[in-house]
């Protein structure tokens, strides 16, 4: 027993990775309270007008302390590392600095960038920089892949008005030129490497800030190295005084890449300046040196709320259930019964389970609720369709994959349900992130067996928590579903079974 113990040391001591020196000084942000706007210092009349329409009349604490270390004296001294609950509203925390530093630009062409690992959290990032950026004249555009690559390149690139109190160069000066029609831009990578390779006109070389976030899914994913190649087109290493790139846009005030390499050159301390300024953002931060180095951060700062790594939302309930293999389904229309009138969120394990699960539940018949599947493989207008439909309360329960845990908010989410045990810890973190947002409060419920509740409690240990309390279901409400189940599990088979046909005969035509 001693030496399996000590094999199982051994191997915890070659996963621990060393922390970087920044993130052992860290600033805990836990100990702020909410600042009303009117009390926000250097805040833009504008923008408080906007916020305050939208239904925001204070900030939270991560937001706080962001906008101290970016807005006045501090002023972006540093590279922000944020590590917050979900649901702590980060999204805001970094667009209304950036807006708020944008607002005095005299010449419109992109400056900030905000990069997302996917289409759905791209969309609602949008709409929080749509909400406030309009009000002191920027743009924000947005690069998905949600519409043509053409309708993209309309939306992103424009001619140069020419205006009559600046004097451009005739030497940059041509027929052709072209420039940015936004001065924001939040793009999943992919997309933004189709721009950055192939429309004309389209540059980085005027960009001040560049957001990641969801930092540690980005940095687990190459996406066609989008990352160097980003870090590249801003940086001072290329050779002439204004290297732009596929085709030139008029540089009324020249291009902050040249601008950085004339820096290297005088003499600042070998760092370029002005420097590209870098927001990271999780609620799973990574620690691991390697990936952060990808980066390139300038002397970060990292935020967080409290000691401990894996953050639960304050007012967060965590229950389990404890149930054979084979009852999963009948605990969980049990349980969604109990929970009617309640938003709720189905997690599970893999796409083709989310559309089994949402098939078997439409077979118990009427249950008195509007259910609805969403995952990766859908299309792109059908998912946001079905967020739309359970953010105006069309539809009470969602049964979903790991598409949804990142990041996405719906307003008035009270339940999580795992019907699969979550594999890590980090999993777990986004999946229950989706309830218990802003302050609000929530539930959590995992199904189990008993082969895994061992392993449930350990997940749990890497997040501090000591206590899952078994919530029970009473065994007159599953009974009561029992010959339905027996029904619903044969139409399920023929439905899966129909689908399989479908393809097949798909597939056939395909290759005649």
């Amino acid at each position: 027993m001693e030496e399996e113990e000590a094999r199982e040391q051994k191997k915890i001591a070659r996963k621990k990775v060393a922390v970087l020196p920044w993130m052992r000084s860290l600033v805990d942000v836990g100990s702020l309270n909410k600042c009303p706007l009117t009390h926000l210092p250097f805040l833009h009349p504008r923008l408080e007008a906007a916020l305050c329409s939208s239904g925001i009349d204070s900030l939270f604490p991560v937001q706080v302390a962001v906008w101290q270390e970016t807005i006045g004296p501090a002023s972006f001294a540093r590279d922000i590392c944020v590590n917050s609950p979900t649901g702590s509203w980060k999204t805001l925390a970094y667009a209304l600095p950036i807006v708020q530093i944008l607002s005095t630009r005299a010449v419109k062409c992109l400056q900030a960038l905000v990069v997302l690992p996917t289409r759905d959290l791209a969309l609602q990032v949008r709409d929080v920089f749509a909400t406030i950026a309009p009000a002191v004249g920027l743009s924000v555009g947005l690069a998905v892949g949600q519409s043509s690559i053409a309708d993209e390149i309309s939306m992103l690139i424009g001619r140069p008005k020419p205006e009559a109190d600046i004097c451009y160069d005739p030497a940059e000066h041509h027929s052709t030129e072209l420039q940015s029609a936004v001065d924001i831009l939040v793009a999943t990578p992919r997309r933004l490497m189709d721009h950055i390779n192939n429309t004309k006109g389209f540059t980085l070389e005027h960009l001040r800030f560049l957001v990641v976030d969801e930092t540690d899914r980005l940095l687990k994913e190459a996406y066609q190295s989008w990352l160097p190649t980003v870090l590249q087109c801003t940086s001072s290493s290329i050779e002439g005084p204004f290297a732009y790139a596929n085709n030139p846009i008029p540089s009324t005030f020249g291009s902050l890449k040249a601008i950085r390499r004339i820096g290297v050159e005088r003499g600042f301390k070998s760092k370029p300046y002005p420097r590209l300024v870098k927001m990271v953002l999780s609620a799973t931060l990574t620690q691991d040196p390697s990936k952060l180095a990808q980066l390139d951060l300038h002397h970060p700062l990292f935020l967080t709320t409290g000691q401990i790594r894996y953050q639960l939302p304050e007012h967060l309930e965590s229950f389990k259930l404890i149930c054979e293999p084979k009852m999963k389904p009948l605990y969980l229309v049990a349980l969604l019964q109990s929970l009617q009138g309640e938003k709720c969120i189905v997690f599970t394990s893999s796409v083709e389970s989310t559309h089994r699960l949402c098939t078997l539940l439409k077979f118990f018949g009427d249950l008195g609720i509007k259910i609805k599947e969403y995952s990766g493989h859908q299309h792109q207008t059908v998912r946001s369709k079905t967020l739309r439909a359970f953010r105006e309360g069309g539809i009470q329960v969602v049964v979903s994959s790991d598409a949804m845990t990142r990041g996405m908010d719906v307003e008035g989410v009270r339940n999580v349900i795992n019907y699969d045990k979550p594999p890590y810890i980090k999993t777990y973190i986004h999946r229950v992130g989706r309830t218990a947002r802003a302050g609000n409060s929530g539930r959590c419920f995992t199904l189990l067996h008993e082969d895994e509740v061992k392993g449930f409690k350990k997940l749990l240990k890497k997040a501090d928590i000591d206590s899952c309390p078994a919530h029970i279901v009473p065994s007159d409400s599953i009974e009561s579903f029992r010959s339905i189940y027996a029904s619903a599990l044969e139409k399920l088979k023929e439905s899966v079974e129909m689908e399989a046909f479908k393809k097949r005969k798909i597939g056939f035509k395909s290759k005649r």
